[in-house]
């Protein structure tokens, strides 16, 4: 039977079958922290959540690392097919749009004899790509809210969604890669931002880690695959919508976030969320089932 610690749910609220691929919108509800294990079979998963991820959400993939290596999931992540991985920790809820690609479609776009390196595996875990995010939220739109020739539209923007992902891992092992920033390095530049208050400036964030700001700038595009301005807008804008989930005020969660007033964080918000705060706090309360 199984015990408490591993009770979970995933109900799929929206399903789109296409001749590229399956799009699911699903609920997943964790009672308690995480530990299990997973295979994705016959399908490359991308999974971006819709609401906040736990941040204390990591994974291994056993058949590749160590079993004390574990590395942070962010919003956008993908899961190879064949793959076996390992979760741990995070609870709560969280509501996610699942794009299954076939595998033959990934290296087909890459024009490569694509292979899973240990440097992909990594970045997959936290895909930092605006572009690929938005088109992930347009996709969840039209899954949503059937219109006039969805299945034309969706299958169009997962093509997209397709080329993004193939541009930004074939990016990976492109020369510019080599000299990217060390795990340390940008371990301590996610917990920076993770405090309250303003963000970081560029040269606060290159005297921690040890590093000019030219230097930093370099290395962390070629860790992440953008630029540490991008990174540092889409983390604080992440961190909004965890606060947007709670009971804070528009405008105290401002202050906290270090905006220097309540319409420039709102303009923000919708630049990069497609939606005003208090548009995302009313989508996140109506997802919550009554108890």
């Amino acid at each position: 039977m199984e015990s408490k610690a591993q009770r979970r749910t995933f109900t799929v609220r929206e399903t789109l079958q296409l001749s590229a691929g399956t799009i699911l919108i699903a609920d997943r509800d964790f009672h308690a922290p995480v530990r299990e294990s997973f295979v994705p079979e016959g399908a490359l998963w991308i999974d971006m959540c819709l609401t906040p991820r736990p941040q204390e959400l990591e994974v291994c993939y056993t058949r590749r690392w160590p079993g004390h290596r574990y590395e942070r999931v962010g919003q956008v992540f993908v899961m190879p097919a064949g793959e076996p991985m390992r979760f741990r920790g995070g609870t709560g809820r969280q509501t996610s749009i699942i794009c299954q690609l076939s595998p033959e479609q990934l290296d087909h776009l890459a024009e490569l004899n694509f292979e899973w390196t240990d440097r992909r595996l990594e970045a997959c875990l936290d895909l930092p790509n605006s572009r690929l995010s938005t088109a992930l939220r347009y996709l969840a739109e039209e899954v949503r809210r059937p219109d006039l020739a969805r299945e034309t539209m969706a299958g169009l923007i997962l093509g997209q969604i397709a080329i993004e992902l193939a541009r930004h891992l074939r990016n990976i092992d492109e020369p510019m890669t080599i000299g990217g920033l060390a795990a340390w390095r940008l371990r301590l530049i996610d917990e920076r931002l993770a405090r309250p208050g303003a963000p970081p400036s560029l040269p606060e964030l290159a005297s921690l880690a040890a590093l000019s700001v030219r230097q930093l700038t370099r290395a962390f595009r070629a860790s992440r695959g953008c630029s540490l301005g991008e990174y540092i807008t889409d983390a604080r804008i992440e961190r909004a919508k965890r606060l947007l989930t709670g009971h804070d005020s528009v405008k105290a969660i401002a202050r906290e976030l270090g905006f220097p007033s309540g319409p420039n964080f709102c303009r923000a918000f919708r630049h990069k969320a497609g939606m005003t705060p208090r548009q995302f706090r009313a989508q996140a309360k109506a997802r919550v089932p009554a108890s």
